[in-house]
């Protein structure tokens, strides 16, 4: 066995058992939507834990980067209702649409090779932490943009990590949007834009935690160029810095960098 062939065999169990019996789901034009929602509020769990040990355990309250702040179980609450009505009466419908009218209802039938996998899901992070940029600098640099779309995110003083998606409706909308966008740019096989779609949900949470944990990605791998919930929580402060959603580099080059 090749290297080449060998590297397809590793995904293509994988990609054999998801499929099997299961592609009328996989070709849900419902599916984008309802798996970003329950992605994003499962990844939030054990923040929600945290915050509530947060009151009792000393440890846990270090870690938190406004350490006069502790969220409420009733603040977690509310912003969970939001999120809630947002995606059902925006997000689902209009990606569902959109799915619809866009996108062939075809799955391969061969996974990708390790390398194929890796490079798509690279791909895509770079992709969409550039059009992020170019948007959430657009949505503060317009007035009118941030007064009727981005100006509801930044209505949470301390941030949780449920409200990663606290934001307008159609601010909401739009970021999935860019999310699928750069899979679909991309040419991502499914199983790569899975994995994208669930550590960019992962990222978007850790930095809007209010936790700089020592293990957060920013601080295991350095070397990325990641700014982390540090970098992001001065954004919320100050609004004028950290535009990009993870890597540096473009705020970096447009002087809008600040630690």
């Amino acid at each position: 066995m090749n290297v080449s062939t060998h590297q397809y065999c590793l995904l293509q169990g994988l990609w054999d058992f998801v499929r099997s019996g299961q592609e009328e789901i996989l070709l849900s034009p419902y599916l984008p939507a309802f798996s970003a929602f329950i992605t994003h509020v499962l990844l939030c769990v054990p923040f929600f834990i945290m915050d509530l040990l947060s009151c009792v355990c000393p440890l846990i309250r270090s870690w938190r980067i406004d350490t006069g702040s502790v969220p409420s179980v009733r603040c977690w609450m509310e912003c969970l209702g939001r999120l809630t009505v947002r995606y059902l009466t925006v997000v689902l419908p209009v990606t569902a649409l959109l799915q619809c009218a866009l996108k062939t209802p075809v799955l391969p039938e061969r996974a990708p090779s390790c390398y194929r996998f890796c490079v798509e899901v690279l791909a895509c992070f770079l992709l969409f932490d550039a059009l992020f940029f170019v948007w959430h600098l657009s949505m503060h640099r317009i007035p009118w943009l941030f007064r009727k779309v981005h100006q509801e995110h930044h209505k949470n003083k301390a941030l949780i990590a449920l409200s990663a998606q606290d934001a307008n409706g159609w601010e909401l909308l739009s970021l999935l949007l860019l999310a699928l966008i750069s899979s679909w740019w991309v040419g991502c096989h499914p199983l790569s834009e899975a994995l994208f779609h669930f550590l960019n949900s992962w990222l978007a949470i850790e930095d809007h935690c209010g936790y700089d944990l020592p293990w957060g990605l920013h601080r295991l791998l350095p070397s990325l160029g990641l700014g982390g919930a540090p970098f992001h929580q001065l954004h919320h402060t100050k609004h004028k810095w950290n535009y990009a959603p993870y890597f540096t580099h473009w705020d970096l080059l447009f002087g809008t960098y600040k630690q």
